[in-house]
């Protein structure tokens, strides 16, 4: 009778660390999975804010781009030569040609 009961003591306390191994695991697996969760949804949020900073680094170059256009023009540059340092076309008398 009392090894009757040794084993059946035996048998509810190894059910019972099964059972908390088993719940164990199944909450390490919920916080996996709702860690893996968190991590995609921060992805996507750094993916987003990426995008729009690419955007709006686009749009600076292609400003920028056409800024450069405008300042290398040569109308711009023989007028600025003319009105803030004073510089003229040069005249026949003035230039050299090379042999």
């Amino acid at each position: 009778m009392r090894e009757n009961k040794q084993n059946r003591s035996k048998a509810k306390a190894s059910t019972l660390w099964l059972g908390i191994v088993v719940i164990g695991i199944f909450i390490g697996e919920l916080f996996f999975y709702t860690w893996c969760r968190v991590q995609c949804t921060g992805m996507g949020y750094e993916m987003t804010r990426l995008e729009n900073q690419y955007q709006k680094l686009a749009a600076m170059k292609s400003s920028l781009t056409v800024e450069t256009a405008r300042l290398k023009s040569p109308e711009r540059i023989a007028r600025t030569a003319k009105e803030h340092l004073g510089l003229m076309m040069p005249g026949p008398e003035q230039m050299v040609i090379m042999p």
